[in-house]
């Protein structure tokens, strides 16, 4: 009935025809749109009455197929509470001789970087979008050439170009002065260019450019079989191997059709929420060394190393990695772990609460943090933020609760309390850390009482059905990373796409920042604390 409603909806409000089809999951909807011209009065009603938001955009070349184009998938999920888990998509077909489609840009803001990517991969314009600059490739790089069309080589060495400075919006007047930074940095992190325009110390503007450590992942995936690439998929990121392991994994086992063992899910839960643990508090450490308070600085980097540590003896390094595999989990956790991993945590808990009470009661500290990068409720919503970020803002979206998985996809899940503050500030950005990484303890002690005997993995199908796709949205330390995986006729990997939590995030960051001064951005980038790995792929 509801479905009904909706494509009831979707057909009277656009021109064309719109073939529905159930998938990819059960609860899902994929509506084909007869004509590209028809997606921004579809997506308007996904978002408008039907309270959606962009989850993600997935660019394909089927120019080999018999329909011979490209094709665009807008991926749309609920942002109600409660709401059925499910993801409504938007197809439209591409004519590759003349990539275009209208742009959603202006209605849709999430749907920004999207569509200047998928013209730097694809080829395919957004007609209208307000800011065609590369994303991507940089400038030197050749014309014409689209890395993830099926005939561009990805073992080739393309030449570019030696190029000037990137384009970017100029503010002139009185008093007005430019302030770049990076991409290379003092502090040993990643390289990202943020050019500031101000106004004394108030920032005005931030244009913030990124994909300088852009690997070509999802190209090298392709023709990958499955177990291949998923040693691809959990290191696009260091510090979030488990997220986008378990993501890949759950989107290959709904193309194979089976599900992990119960023992499996809660194991793969354990190591999620002790992932989500090590980086909040570890990220409350950096973001008290952007406030020059060395013990908050000193006390997180040691509780992280801790929890490092034992991640180790968890699973034999200090990023987890391995726990999870296709089909469950690789290693189990016996009784004798459990033990040291259940005192750590409560040392740790003990660490963070007498580290957030000093942060709390130093003045000089809470004074650089309140009112200090603030991102409005909305702002959350139009860029379709995501995590810590969206929920210091208000927004009460988490997919562990919304796109249930691991522990919280069996019969009976754990209770999930959800933190939320309003003030959208840095100050509430350390708190919801706070807060989460006290949940994560209290989530780690009742996945381990509810361990009980079985099996740790189920064997995937050789070969995997072909043409089919898997889609998952896995809640990582930084939020929602949504996974989209298709397989070849052959049973490889065809198409995979990865949106990370960081790849919504990052405009918002440059949102935040102009309602800060130029010496309070560490504390601002820091509070938000982003991923250029995962953003980059």
């Amino acid at each position: 009935m509801a479905d009904s409603f909706l494509i009831d909806a979707l057909r009277s409000g656009v021109d064309g025809s719109i073939d529905a089809n159930v998938g990819p999951r059960p609860s899902d909807l994929t509506l084909r749109l007869g004509r590209t011209g028809d997606l921004p009065a579809a997506a308007a009603v996904l978002i408008g009455s039907h309270a959606m938001a962009l989850a993600t955009v997935v660019a394909t070349d089927e120019t080999a197929t018999p329909d011979g184009d490209l094709k665009v998938r807008y991926v749309f999920e609920p942002i109600v509470p409660g709401t059925t888990d499910r993801f409504v998509t938007l197809l439209i077909s591409v004519d590759a001789a003349c990539p275009e489609a209208p742009s959603l840009t202006a209605a849709v803001p999430a749907a920004n970087w999207h569509e200047r990517e998928m013209q730097d991969l694809f080829g395919i314009v957004s007609v209208g979008h307000p800011d065609p600059r590369a994303l991507v490739v940089h400038d030197g790089w050749p014309r014409g050439v689209f890395p993830l069309r099926k005939t561009f080589d990805g073992s080739r060495h393309v030449a570019v170009e030696p190029a000037d400075e990137f384009p970017h919006l100029v503010a002139e007047g009185e008093g007005v002065f430019e302030i770049p930074v990076g991409p290379i940095h003092a502090g040993i992190i990643e390289p990202g260019h943020f050019r500031f325009t101000s106004v004394g110390e108030t920032v005005l503007h931030l244009d913030a450019r990124l994909f300088y450590t852009h690997r070509g992942l999802e190209k090298r995936m392709e023709g990958l079989a499955p177990l291949d690439a998923f040693y691809v998929a959990e290191r696009i990121c260091g510090v979030c191997s488990v997220a986008h392991g378990m993501g890949y994994c759950e989107a290959l086992e709904q193309i194979a059709g089976v599900d992990a063992p119960p023992r499996a899910r809660i194991i793969r839960s354990i190591a999620l929420e002790l992932e989500r643990l090590y980086n909040h508090v570890g990220d409350i450490g950096n973001i008290c060394a952007g406030a020059a308070f060395h013990y908050g600085t000193a006390t997180g980097a040691y509780l992280k190393e801790r929890l490092q540590q034992m991640n180790e003896r968890l699973a034999g390094n200090r990023f987890l990695r391995g726990l999870v595999i296709p089909g469950g989990a690789r290693l189990d956790l016996p009784d004798d772990l459990l033990r040291v991993l259940v005192a750590t945590l409560q040392d740790t808990l003990a660490g963070l609460d007498s580290l957030m009470g000093r942060i709390e009661a130093n003045p000089s500290v809470v004074d650089r943090l309140d009112d200090t990068g603030v991102l409005k409720h909305q702002a959350a919503l139009d860029l379709a933020v995501a995590g810590v970020a969206a929920r210091a803002s208000g927004v009460d979206r988490d997919a562990r609760r919304d796109h249930p998985h691991g522990a919280f996809a069996l019969p009976e899940p754990p209770d999930l309390h959800v933190v939320t503050v309003p003030k959208g500030d840095a100050m509430a950005r350390v708190t919801v850390r706070a807060r989460e990484a006290r949940e994560s303890i209290r989530l780690v002690g009742e996945f381990v009482r509810r361990l009980e005997p079985g099996p740790l993995r189920v064997a995937l199908a050789e070969p995997l059905p072909g043409g089919r796709i898997g889609i998952s949205a896995i809640e990582s330390a930084r939020g929602e990373a949504v996974h989209w995986l298709r397989t070849d006729a052959l049973g490889r990997v065809e198409r995979y796409h990865l949106r990370s939590p960081s790849y919504h995030n990052w405009p918002a960051v440059a949102l935040a920042a102009e309602t800060a001064i130029v010496p309070d951005f560490p504390l601002v980038n820091k509070s938000f604390e982003l991923c250029y790995s995962c953003t980059d792929r």
